[in-house]
Order: structure tokens, then sequence, then C-alpha cells
């Protein structure tokens, strides 16, 4: 009896994992990210002022609490967005560049240059993307080293870009230094959503 008391005890100290709710998006709480198996760490909403512009979940192999454990993850990660109002592929590629450039010193740039502009030309390329659309920016280590891929609603859109710096440079943008907004970065390293 006692050991069936302690085994449910323990259960019950379990951190669960469950979809997490935010806004009227639901994210699941695991997601297969190429060959990798993933958990939710946390998913927040970005907004300016009262204009809600997307929901968005960290997906990682384990739960971080820290940007620097979020960064040294080894595995498969994935950043789903999920816009809640249209854009345009302009505003994307300015917000992740702006995004870059405020969390990384020149110095650490300049051997990213030439890939974030790839990246800027990919989002300019996709166009304006409706309310609803899901956008994946994925971090599959088991392809040629390891490649940062784009999809959006599912299809790959440009071209896989190598480096595990430059994917860290992406998760910098909202777990950085400088994160595009603060009470998002929370929500992102496990803080609820309410």
């Amino acid at each position: 009896m006692n050991k069936l008391l302690a085994i449910l005890l323990l259960a019950l100290s379990l951190p669960a994992f469950a979809a997490l709710d935010v806004g009227d998006v639901k994210f699941d709480d695991k997601a297969k990210v190429g060959a990798g198996d993933t958990v939710i760490n946390g998913a927040g909403m970005r907004k300016v002022l009262f204009i809600k512009g997307y929901a968005m979940a960290l997906y990682l192999p384990q739960k971080a609490a820290t940007t620097a454990d979020v960064l040294a993850a080894k595995g498969a990660r994935r950043i789903r967005l999920v816009l809640l109002r249209d854009a345009s592929g302009e505003t994307f590629a300015d917000s992740l560049a702006s995004g870059i450039h405020k969390n990384h010193s020149e110095a650490e740039i300049v051997p990213m240059n030439a890939r974030i502009e790839t990246f800027k030309a990919m989002m300019l390329g996709i166009g304006n993307v409706a309310k609803g659309a899901t956008v994946h920016l994925d971090w599959l280590p088991e392809i040629g080293g390891g490649v940062t891929r784009l999809t959006v609603n599912g299809e790959k859109k440009g071209e896989d870009l190598a480096g595990e710096d430059f994917y860290r440079a992406l998760l910098k943008i909202w777990l950085g230094d400088k994160p595009v907004q603060e009470d998002l970065k929370e929500h992102l390293l496990g803080k609820p959503f309410s």
C-alpha cells in the first residue's frame, strides 16, 4: 500500500505535459520535428499596444527555464507562430532582421549576414500571409550537420540554411537580452499564459 501511495504521489508531483491555449490558438504538448521528438516549453502572444500579431510556442527536446538552457539544447527545436492577423512577408522580414541585430554585436552578425539576407529574401518571396496561417522555424540537426527550415502551412519555403548559430540568432529575437516582448519571453520560458 505504501509503495502504491508513493508512486501516486510521485506521479502527481511530475509536471504534466498538456496542450497550451493562447487566446483562441491551441498548441499541442508535443511535436515531431524532423526526426526528433519535442515537448512544448511555453507559449505566448505577440502584441503591439492592443493589436494581436501572433500566438507563438517554443518546442524543445526537453523543458528549459532559461535562455542559456534553450540555446544549449541539443536536438530538434521548433518555433511555431500562428498569425492572428494578416501580415506581409516584408513585415516578417524586417522584424526578424531587426530582432537579430538588436541581440547581437556587429562581430557576431558578420558571419551570418549572407544567411540573414537569404532569409529575408525567403520571407519577402512568401508575400502576404493570411490570418490563421501557421509558420514553423525548425532546427533539424539530422540534415547536413544541421539546418534551419521555414515552412508556412506545412509547405517548405526557400532553401534550408546551415549553421546552428543562425537558429540560435532566431531564438534570441524572442529570448535574447533585448527580446521583441519581455512577457512573451517569460511565457516561452515556461511562465503560464493567462
